[in-house]
């Protein structure tokens, strides 16, 4: 019985103590639903939601006259809210009445499925109720702003169910234009360019998106918890499209013709130090030719462009004058056991200093050196010093190289290299510097820091101005100046440029060819770096232009004055034939047959210019957006629409290469380029079907 009773006590214990965790447990859960719910409810939201990073729209760059150089183009990430309200209403019937007619617009907008893939597509994202489902991704903003007027989209995001995700893309709508100075503004790697340097005003501040967790490990955006980025600003350069694809042009068409390795040309603004235009050409494996790095800012021997900085060092210390005679030595003089030679063989002894400069003679510019500087090496090397060759110029881009002017502290200094550095040997500036260099001489002496950016703008208005800025207000003394000046416009009338003389307007400067050494194999294979540098018109100088090109291995064409100059020369001549059409009265009549030469163009454009022109034109259907075609009828301008289907390859013959990239990229077409002037044939017939990453060549007709 005793035992009987222990037992039925211990039970009746286990019962009570069981009763008694149960309630604990009930409390507890009381407790965690009523009292501490909302804590803990707020808890599991926090580890279902997180803040993502809404881009800031960048800035724009722009020319100075106002052309957009680099701009963000917003594409669009589409998706539905399948458990919109609108949509889950009275029974889905918003969905039902508007899935067959919304994918057949679907279907013509983006032409990648038919209507009725489409509308299982729609259909399955529908009946899985996702809150978060992909309709597409980079869409462009103009399909974007058509899609929003299509059936069951037009209700907007709480009835229409559509979800827009922006993201921007930066594009350089000139292409190739001064591409490497522009910049790069790159997600992965490092800004180049003007993107670069100003990246901090162009990206604005980062803004931030409250995204929760739903089922299937998708997120979607919290309304009312958005911090909106700020946009940044836009910077408006010194550059000028016009005479950047003058520049551009004369570079590419002497790269082409002599296959050379790589090249620049820079336009200096002579008062101002405004860099109005710079290219810069490399040579890629398929032969043709991009802007891929900035070989204005490279370090190099500069070669014979360079004895502008030793003539003025003995005028200044005034051991001779222009006039002065030096002994060439029949173009061959030793020094130790190196020796001297000038780049052609000749039989000239005494010769002035002038026209030793004008010949561009080796020997006569390391006899001067050598014969005042000899003593006292360093005397020379203050010279350089003073004029800024051993420093950056201070441009407003990066990646700038650093100069080297040797002196005897130097390691590599030796008995020899005095005379060499005379004619450009054993120094290493960038054609930006030698650039700088000769604005100061068409500038009066007044050496100007080289810019690219006038402004910084937020919302129109000006944030921060960029002004000209004064290096040295005297580089030498006014002798020394009006003596280099006249040995530098004997260079082009007597000299070794005179070939390049023109007797529209004067211009100076200097050739330089100089020999470059090719790594471990030195200078065996004869690669010769051409240059010139100089300014126009010499009279009232308004632009310095400094060409440097790299040539092929044994090129059969090296000379300064026979790569380099002429690059120098059509882009003066250009620029010269605009300042004198400028200063011409407009004419307010105009051969209709000139017209042609428009050929295609938008119809407004084309209207505009016609009737700013007083000529007669004729064309009822030309609307603000389509692209026409203008053709002289019965003393007349004709404008036709030109038919572009959708789809279709567009027919660009007789149009300008602008205007033809245009219409092809926007079509989606990959587009090599073959000539310069205007399309006369396309590889794929216009109206022809657009096949998929599919590459069309346009031949034009210079």
């Amino acid at each position: 019985m005793e035992v009987k009773k222990d037992i039925l006590w211990r039970v009746y214990l286990c019962f009570i103590g069981m009763v008694l965790f149960g309630v604990v447990i009930l409390a507890k859960v009381f407790m965690l639903q009523n009292v501490e719910g909302n804590y803990w409810r707020s808890m599991a939201d926090s580890l279902h939601t997180s803040y993502v990073s809404l881009d800031a729209e960048r800035g724009t760059i722009y020319s100075e006259e106002g052309r957009m150089l680099s701009t963000s183009i917003p594409y669009f990430d589409l998706r539905i809210d399948f458990a919109a309200d609108g949509l889950r209403d009275k029974n889905g019937q918003v969905f039902k009445e508007n899935v067959d007619s919304l994918s057949g617009y679907l279907s013509r907008l983006f032409g990648d499925r038919t209507t009725a893939e489409y509308k299982q597509l729609l259909r399955e994202g529908y009946k899985s109720k996702d809150r978060y489902f992909l309709l597409k991704r980079n869409v462009p903003f103009n399909q974007y702003q058509e899609l929003r007027t299509f059936p069951m989209f037009r209700l907007g995001p709480n009835k229409g169910g559509l979800i827009a995700e922006t993201r921007n893309k930066r594009i350089n709508p000139f292409k190739l234009l001064a591409n490497r100075t522009i910049g790069l503004s790159r997600e992965n790697a490092q800004n180049v360019g003007l993107e670069r340097t100003y990246d901090a005003y162009l990206k604005g501040v980062t803004g931030k998106r409250l995204m929760r967790r739903i089922a299937g490990g998708t997120f979607v955006p919290v309304e009312g918890y958005d911090i909106e980025p700020e946009d940044g600003h836009d910077v408006n350069t010194t550059l000028d499209v016009n005479m950047q694809d003058i520049v551009e042009n004369a570079l590419m068409n002497m790269m082409v013709e002599n296959e050379a390795e790589h090249g620049t040309c820079i336009l200096m603004e002579v008062k101002t130090g405004k860099i109005k235009a710079i290219a810069n050409l490399g040579r890629q494996p398929d032969g043709s030719y991009f802007e891929d790095m900035n070989y204005a800012l490279q370090v190099a021997e500069p070669g014979s462009t360079f004895k502008l900085a030793t003539v003025i060092s003995v005028l200044e210390d005034r051991y001779t004058t222009m006039n002065g005679m030096v002994d060439l030595n029949y173009g061959r003089w030793q020094v130790g056991r190196r020796t001297v030679y000038d780049s052609e063989p000749h039989h000239r002894t005494n010769v002035t200093v002038k026209q030793a400069f004008e010949l561009s003679s080796n020997v006569g510019m390391a006899k001067l050196a050598y014969q005042y500087y000899s003593k006292q090496p360093n005397n020379f090397v203050a010279h350089l010093k003073k004029l800024h060759l051993d420093k950056h110029t201070g441009i407003d881009l990066e990646g700038e190289g650093w100069p080297v002017i040797k002196s005897t502290a130097s390691k590599t200094w030796s008995a020899t290299s005095l005379p060499w550095m005379a004619f450009g040997y054993e120094v290493l500036i960038s054609p930006l510097q030698t650039c700088m260099l000769y604005n100061a001489v068409a500038n009066n002496g007044k050496m100007m820091k080289p810019y690219l950016v006038n402004n910084i703008m937020e919302y129109g208005q000006v944030q921060k101005q960029f002004e000209p800025t004064v290096v040295m207000d005297s580089i030498c003394s006014r002798s020394t100046l009006k003596q280099v000046k006249k040995m530098l416009e004997g260079v082009v009338l007597e000299g070794t440029a005179k070939k390049l003389w023109t007797p529209y307007y004067s211009f100076a400067g200097k050739t330089g060819t100089a020999l470059v050494a090719n790594g471990k194999r030195g200078y065996a294979d004869k690669i010769y770096q051409s240059s010139f540098a100089g300014y126009f018109p010499a009279n009232d100088p308004q632009y310095t232009c400094v060409v440097v090109i790299k040539n092929k291995a044994h090129a059969a064409r090296f000379y300064g004055a026979s790569v380099a100059g002429p690059v120098f020369r059509e882009v003066a001549d250009k620029l010269y034939a605009i300042a004198v059409e400028k200063q011409k009265p407009l004419k307010t009549t105009m051969r209709l047959d000139s017209m042609l030469a428009l050929k295609n163009g938008k119809g407004t454009e084309l209207k505009e210019i016609l009737t700013t022109l007083h000529l007669p034109w004729q064309g009822p259907a030309v609307t603000n957006t389509n692209w026409v075609s203008a053709t002289v009828n019965e003393q007349q301008v004709a404008l036709e629409p030109v038919k572009q289907l959708k789809g279709a390859v567009p027919d660009v013959k007789g149009m300008g290469l602008k205007d033809a990239l245009y219409l092809l990229e926007n079509a989606g077409l990959r587009v090599e380029i073959r000539g310069a002037g205007k399309v006369i044939t396309q590889s794929i017939p216009g109206g022809s079907k657009i096949g998929r990453d599919q590459t069309i060549v346009i031949e034009l007709n210079t």
